[in-house]
């Protein structure tokens, strides 16, 4: 979703800028990936690395492995990482060591909580990078806090969005409502995958309970994350998701968006959902502690309530009966973010 409204703004600068794909293979899984290629009219990679799962030391290590010899091949001018997975981190860390420029898009967001693997390779990739692509203001101001040079820093705006902009007409097209067999406006989307939510036995209860509960008032809509549903299986708690829950495997891009667009109401540990949601002014409740993404909260229709599911049931339950939190777009988030990045680009080089 990131990588898409990029890939499209830099065809106008193709008599200059070659710009390639490389799928490191991370996201591995067929429904939340090749579908995504499909779907966001993305060609098919330049190169794929097919590195798979593993723990996080084993992900980066053969990403770093695999792709350095893509970079000694192609000898770019630049990589783009996106976001903060590990492939962001360990892309960033081999180009770095081989003096080649680096473009982090979604640079500066902080959580301020390092036990989360992805503060760390926020934190790495932004202290790497030559080019940083700023989401919203508070990222430009983290990055001035730790000491990085503003000559480096871009306020470009979301290219998350860029792709609900380009993809939202055909969002009118999916037949998921008919599929899962509920109504538009009457259903709460719930997705969560982070460890802190679903690696404990007694908190995965906790919260299939809490979603049981809330299934009684309007049905539940549940896509389970690959690594929700193996602990959901292995901790023996399948008997707890109730006939009101519809369960799912992950969705495609476009089925996934008409559900956020058309939702009373979202639950989620997901940091691009909160920025999905805000832009399209739908209520959403996030089951952390923190946010990377504090312009969702300060200005948009996202509420951080924290991990106990005994307060986000009473406010789940407030916010279908009408206590609703009043939104606004964060600036830039227009749909022209990638547009940004490519002319900055094209005039550096």
């Amino acid at each position: 979703m990131k990588a898409a409204p990029v890939h499209k703004a830099f065809k106008q600068y193709s008599d200059t800028i070659t710009h390639l794909l490389c799928h490191t293979g991370q996201h591995y899984d067929e429904k939340m990936s090749k579908i995504f290629f499909e779907e966001l009219e993305l060609p098919q990679p330049d190169f794929y690395l097919g590195v798979g799962s593993g723990s996080h030391a084993e992900q980066t290590a053969r990403i770093m492995i695999a792709f350095e010899k893509v970079l000694l091949n192609e000898k770019p001018d630049l990589i783009i990482v996106y976001g903060d997975v590990n492939s962001t981190v360990a892309c960033s860390l081999v180009a770095s060591k081989l003096g080649i420029k680096i473009a982090h898009v979604e640079a500066g967001l902080r959580s301020f909580d390092r036990t989360m693997p992805e503060e760390i390779n926020r934190m790495v990739t932004d202290v790497l990078a030559d080019l940083l692509f700023v989401t919203e203001k508070s990222g430009m101001d983290n990055l001035l806090r730790e000491g990085i040079s503003k000559e480096k820093m871009f306020f470009v705006g979301n290219v998350m969005i860029d792709s609900i902009v380009y993809y939202l007409p055909k969002v009118s097209a999916s037949t998921i409502f008919s599929t899962l067999g509920v109504q538009k406006n009457n259903y709460i989307l719930v997705t969560l995958h982070r460890p802190s939510n679903v690696d404990s036995k007694g908190n995965l209860r906790e919260i299939l309970e809490t979603l049981n509960a809330l299934s009684h008032q309007v049905p539940v809509i549940f896509p389970v994350h690959p690594r929700t549903k193996k602990n959901i299986e292995s901790n023996g708690l399948n008997t707890l998701v109730g006939k009101n829950i519809v369960v799912t495997e992950p969705l495609g891009y476009i089925d996934f968006l008409a559900l956020i667009k058309d939702a009373r109401l979202i639950i989620t540990d997901s940091g691009g959902i909160q920025e999905e949601s805000t832009f399209l002014n739908v209520q959403c409740l996030t089951a952390c502690e923190n946010t990377e993404r504090p312009a969702t909260v300060i200005v948009g229709t996202n509420r951080l309530v924290g991990t106990d599911w005994g307060t986000i049931r009473n406010v789940a339950l407030e916010t279908l009966n009408g206590n609703k939190k009043n939104g606004a777009i964060p600036e830039f988030w227009d749909g022209s973010s990638a547009q940004r990045i490519a002319e900055i680009v094209n005039n550096i080089f």
